[in-house]
């Protein structure tokens, strides 16, 4: 049994807390390894060394941080398949699908190598007489990352590397599930040159989040996962005087008009919905259909696509579609979820309920399931069901289609499929979600712009990544300054004398 540590001080650390988490392989059901979980006192202690390391690497000047930087991108793609093979082995995520995850979060540290232009500030000349100012960008301190096991890669990249790169030391506070990829990348920071210290790994439970919240040396705090925890962390930390940024759970809507290409939209949709297991905070879990031509030619090109999808091991090769949810507790609640919609009367089109895979009958595979005629009454629709899952809720007008996702209480992501322009244009302008893609499934946005909800999808007034990221890991200071005459009037011959 493998035993994993923390990442102390540029050094694998073992726990001291004598509690420990099982750490899955969920395609066999199998424990493959513990995590330790930390206590408040190691969490402090991390904290206290954090303190120590930061003020040397907060004055290193911005282009020597992000040299380190672009090291570290080389490294990752050195190590992309051994990055990518543990990241399948602990989450279930097919070999392309977890490359993916490493590439999406190098995009945001390849951003960050921007830092020097992105931390200037601002200046004025003569703003009177004899007047200047300026502005400066500095470091906050100690901050922290509280990130999930559905992104055990890109989500802790596109903290830290921000964070890191503004000057600041970071607390990573992965999630226990699948703690493997990102002890791995605190390792490749320090081969990159990232001074010992700067970045800290501290896997635990509860203990060690309240550990962050409550740390006063902790200045601010990032978290991604399911909207209750979000909204704790955010007034947890909001109450001790952090800054804190938290995004939540999601329910995202892709509205098909009549008009759009269907076997376009059909495809999107499948993606969309079944790509990961559904396990993203992005993916497409209801699709609305204008009208019941529509619908009717929308579930036709469905039905075969979803039947037809692979199901399997990341060992079975890349023609896999999709693996197995993280854990068995996750696989229950998506088969109670898929229960209820059954008896709340939605149709279920494509049942996978009884989905077994030889020779994997312990492991924690879903099949694919395909919903037509929910309602927004019932549990399917009103849950994040956080698997391969996709639900058709038919709507009569566009009017109707645009307002289902407005009055959803997650305002993720979104997405419309139409030809018409001016559609695509109202429909950009009106929604009240926070990400929309026009003809594009998932709109997670590249690295320079920046990723975030609204509503109960989102807490706190800036993104991640992209501008927003430097703005969050940085405070302003505005300096005005006036300096008096000096010898530039001429030379004193006099002897001085009190007037």
């Amino acid at each position: 049994m493998q035993e994993l540590t923390h990442y102390i001080n540029g050094a694998m650390v073992e726990g001291t807390s004598g509690r420990f988490a099982d750490v899955y392989n969920p395609a066999l059901g199998e424990v493959q390894a513990q995590v330790p979980l930390a206590s408040k006192a190691e969490l402090d202690a991390a904290v206290a060394a954090a303190a120590a390391a930061q003020p040397a690497w907060a004055a290193t000047n911005p282009q020597k941080r992000a040299r380190i930087l672009m090291k570290f991108v080389d490294l990752l793609n050195r190590d992309m398949d051994k990055l990518a093979e543990a990241l399948s082995r602990e989450h279930g995520k097919t070999l392309p699908d977890a490359k993916g995850d490493v590439q999406r979060g190098l995009e945001v540290v390849e951003f960050c190598i921007g830092a020097p232009h992105l931390l200037k500030g601002e200046f004025t000349d003569s703003a009177g007489p004899g007047i200047d100012m300026y502005s400066m960008r500095q470091a906050l301190g100690v901050v922290a990352g509280i990130t999930p096991f559905n992104f055990p890669a890109m989500i802790p990249m596109w903290k830290f590397a921000p964070a890191l790169a503004c000057g600041n030391a970071f607390i990573l506070k992965p999630s226990e599930r699948d703690p493997s990829v990102p002890l791995m990348l605190a390792e490749l920071m320090t081969e990159a040159g990232l001074p010992d210290g700067v970045l800290q790994v501290v896997n635990g439970d509860k203990e060690a989040v309240d550990a962050i919240l409550d740390n006063e040396t902790v200045q601010a705090v990032g978290f991604v996962g399911s909207t209750p925890i979000a909204a704790y962390i955010y007034e947890r930390g909001c109450a001790n005087g952090k800054r804190v940024q938290c995004f939540g759970g999601a329910k995202n809507h892709m509205i098909i008009m009549p008009d759009a290409d269907m076997d376009q939209a059909a495809d999107a949709l499948v993606g969309a919905g079944y790509g990961a297991a559904g396990e993203r905070c992005m993916a497409i879990s209801v699709a609305v259909p204008v009208g019941d031509e529509t619908a009717d030619r929308l579930i036709e090109k469905l039905i075969p696509r979803v039947e037809a999808l692979k199901v399997g091991p990341y060992t079975a090769g890349d023609d896999v579609d999709y693996g197995p949810v993280v854990t068995g507790a996750a696989k229950a609640n998506i088969e109670r979820l898929v229960q209820s919609g059954v008896d709340q009367g939605a149709t279920l089109a494509v049942d996978g309920r009884d989905y077994s895979l030889q020779g994997y009958e312990d492991g924690y595979f879903v099949g694919p399931h395909l919903f037509d005629n929910v309602t927004k009454d019932m549990d399917i629709y009103k849950t994040e069901i956080f698997g391969p899952v996709l639900s058709t809720v038919r709507a009569q007008s566009y009017e109707e289609a645009i307002g289902l996702a407005m009055d959803h209480e997650y305002g993720n992501g979104t997405a419309i499929f139409t030809r018409d322009g001016d559609t695509a244009r109202d429909f950009a302008k009106r929604i009240n979600i926070g990400m929309v893609g026009i003809n594009v499934p998932i709109p997670v946005p590249l690295a320079y712009h920046t990723f975030g909800g609204w509503k109960k999808s989102g807490f706190g007034d800036l993104n991640q990544h992209g501008p927003d990221a430097f703005k969050f890991y940085t405070r302003t200071k505005t300096v005005t300054a006036r300096w008096p005459s000096g010898i530039k009037e001429g030379g004193e011959f006099s002897i001085p004398v009190m007037e």
